[in-house]
């Protein structure tokens, strides 16, 4: 057992995972295809979205029942969206939001309308309310060309191992490559994931391009800032979803920095005031604030824009974090998976957990360069376990930590 500086806000994981391609066979237009769920926030709720290529109802329906008719509707909406490449190709980006689940009831769907359907998928409503322990899939990085642990990760879902992805940022690379072919074929390729667990993300430096827009048309997260920012409850946690971005890409406005890091303070005095029900508070953001990389990233200078904000001092997120007891932060973009001590100001504890290459800094607990994806597994208000499975050496678990939250008193790793 090691305790941890009673000084601390946070645990850090920074977290990826790269991956390739299976074939698709050509569909018909009005077929769906690129089938995907997310947690729209509301309990008893989620959210199925799909592509087609020309304008169709959209229906979803749903029963309890593998085979024979699937009773319930429910209908929604589709947008076009015209990718900003020099084809400027137009998609048509499907929404349905199914409401009135019954929690923990496993259900299964199709999506389309009477031009054309999906094949039937299956997913488990989630549980409601903060008694009960959630079991999460955490990465970031994922290229539409080398999927290496994307394989195992579709067995792990077959097998019911989750009950949601955590994607912090960087998809495809990138969905607007080749007039945003790439990013349908990576939404095909996540599809046997993604359409049967709730699919939940951030946007990464590699969603650039067009201001977003291929990121912010083709997922469905909670909340009216276009999947950018926003936040969800999640048995005993709440998980905050943020964009690091904003920082680096002035050139859509500064205005967003201002705007996300009050929609931030705002949610975390919410999220605070609310600790009884949900003591765990969770961010996601795609560039990290620290990390130990042999690189000239962000996350390698002292004064890293994230950590510190625009020129410094305004708007920095360590602070604010750190103000409001956020209690683990999940980064991705380096490609590899690191786990910090405890530290606020480069100020942590130095226990050393297992060996290190050349030259650790004494607030990295633990760092591997290789394929995989973090097991996230909520268990109460005071314990969080989580392990690190590398698939380059066929599942093997890593890093293999607790993480307790007592009521009162200082955090400790078991």
């Amino acid at each position: 057992m090691h305790s941890l500086c009673p000084c601390w806000s946070c645990c850090c994981l920074l977290l990826v995972f790269s991956l390739g391609v299976l074939g698709t066979p050509v569909a018909p237009k009005a077929a769906p295809e690129q089938v995907h769920l997310s947690y729209p926030g509301e309990p008893g709720s989620m959210t199925v979205t799909w592509t087609t290529w020309v304008p169709t109802p959209s229906e979803v329906q749903f029963g309890l029942q593998l085979a024979g008719p699937l009773p319930l509707r429910a209908q929604g909406t589709f947008s076009p969206f015209v990718d900003g490449g020099a084809l400027r190709r137009k998609l048509y980006i499907h929404r349905v939001t199914l409401r009135g689940l019954l929690p923990g009831v496993q259900y299964v769907y199709r999506c389309g309308s009477s031009q054309g359907w999906s094949r039937r998928f299956r997913f488990r409503a989630l549980k409601n309310g903060p008694h009960w322990s959630p079991r999460l899939a955490v990465f970031g990085d994922l290229g539409a060309d080398n999927p290496k642990a994307f394989p195992r990760l579709r067995r792990d879902t077959q097998k019911g191992m989750y009950d949601a992805v955590l994607h912090v940022g960087d998809f495809a690379y990138n969905m607007d490559q080749d007039n945003a072919r790439v990013g349908d074929k990576f939404m095909r390729l996540i599809e046997p994931v993604a359409a049967s667990l709730p699919y939940m993300t951030c946007p990464g430096n590699h969603e650039e391009r067009y201001n977003f827009s291929n990121y912010k048309a083709r997922f469905s997260m909670p909340g009216d800032n276009e999947g950018l920012w926003y936040s969800w409850d999640l048995g005993p946690a709440h998980i905050i979803s943020f964009s690091t971005e904003v920082y680096f890409f002035l050139n859509y406005g500064r205005h967003l920095v201002e705007r996300q890091f009050h929609w931030l303070e705002s949610d975390l005095q919410k999220a605070n005031k609310n600790r009884a029900a949900r003591p765990w508070i969770i961010t996601m953001g795609h560039r990290p604030m620290y990390c130990s990389n042999a690189d000239l990233d962000d996350c390698t200078w002292h004064e890293s824009k994230v950590r510190k904000g625009l020129r410094g001092k305004f708007y920095g997120l360590e602070d604010l974090f750190y103000k409001y007891g956020v209690d683990l932060q999940l980064w991705a973009h380096e490609h590899s998976y690191e786990r910090l001590w405890p530290i606020y100001n480069y100020q942590g504890c130095e226990e050393r957990l297992t060996p290190f290459s050349l030259f650790p800094r004494p607030w990295s607990a633990v760092r591997v360069k290789e394929y995989g994806y973090t097991r996230l597994h909520i268990l109460n208000g005071t314990h969080l376990h989580i392990q690190q499975v590398s698939d380059d050496q066929d599942g093997k678990i890593v890093d293999d930590v607790r993480v307790v939250r007592p009521l009162v008193g200082r955090m400790m790793y078991l």
